[in-house]
């Protein structure tokens, strides 16, 4: 909910100004005010949208309240991976999806991310990036990110756009993305985020999932994707893990 309640904070800034450019009679402050203030709104309703939620219910539901019945057991086990190992199986694929998420913000890894995806195009390998409405801190988080390192805009997909392509995927390689990937959002009607939209990682032949540690994610939420057969976790940091798999070349 959070990135949806800091664009709606944006547009009470911008009305704010608005207001006070009326009291001053000052019309640079009223004009910026208003642009601020309907970009904002316009965003937190696109934003809501994207997360199956209406304002209303991300301003006044019950905090982490936790839907009826009892929540879906865990089953499996984790299976740790190494960069060297990533390197070969990301460049023996034909197609690989990269998902980034708060954890390569975190990281400052987008330029390691850059470098790894160029080596993977150099052996053929058809690259993209899908990105979920709502990853990060603020909207756009993701998107500017990957600005900042050179990644075409073509490259860059929105949720909408390449979600259905996950199950003709070889490779989804997860960089810090947790609760726009957690499946419960689907198949749990217990979990607090049943019902958002989520990038079906899952689908993919093989997930590789780089994380830090097995901490949940901003929701607290467990994600079972960690114990799925088809998923292997690479531990550490997320720009070390990019720059070794890049050494691996």
């Amino acid at each position: 909910d959070m990135p949806v309640v800091i664009s709606l904070f944006n547009a009470f800034t911008g009305l704010a100004v608005a207001l006070e450019g009326f009291v001053l009679g000052n019309s640079a402050m009223i004009i910026a005010g208003i642009i601020v203030g309907s970009s904002g709104t316009l965003l937190t309703l696109m934003m809501a949208k994207a997360m199956n939620r209406s304002v209303s219910n991300v301003l006044f539901s019950n905090w982490a309240a936790l839907a009826s019945g009892e929540a879906q057991a865990v089953t499996g086990s984790l299976k740790p991976m190494e960069p060297p190992d990533a390197a070969i199986q990301m460049a023996y694929a034909a197609k690989v999806i990269i998902v980034p998420g708060y954890g390569m913000a975190v990281a400052q890894a987008q330029h390691a991310l850059r470098e790894m995806v160029d080596l993977l195009k150099a052996e053929g390998v058809r690259v993209r990036y899908a990105i979920h409405p709502v990853a990060g801190r603020m909207p756009g988080h993701m998107n500017v990110l990957l600005a900042e390192a050179n990644v075409p805009y073509e490259d860059v997909l929105e949720m909408d756009d390449i979600n259905r392509d996950f199950a003709t995927t070889d490779v989804a390689f997860v960089i810090g993305a947790n609760d726009t990937t957690n499946p419960s959002a689907r198949t749990d009607p217990s979990s607090p985020i049943y019902g958002m939209p989520v990038l079906e990682v899952d689908k993919a032949r093989m997930v590789m999932f780089v994380k830090r540690s097995m901490a949940s994610g901003y929701a607290g939420v467990d994600n079972p994707l960690f114990f799925n057969d088809n998923t292997m976790m690479l531990f550490g940091d997320a720009k070390k893990m990019c720059e070794d798999v890049v050494k691996a070349f």
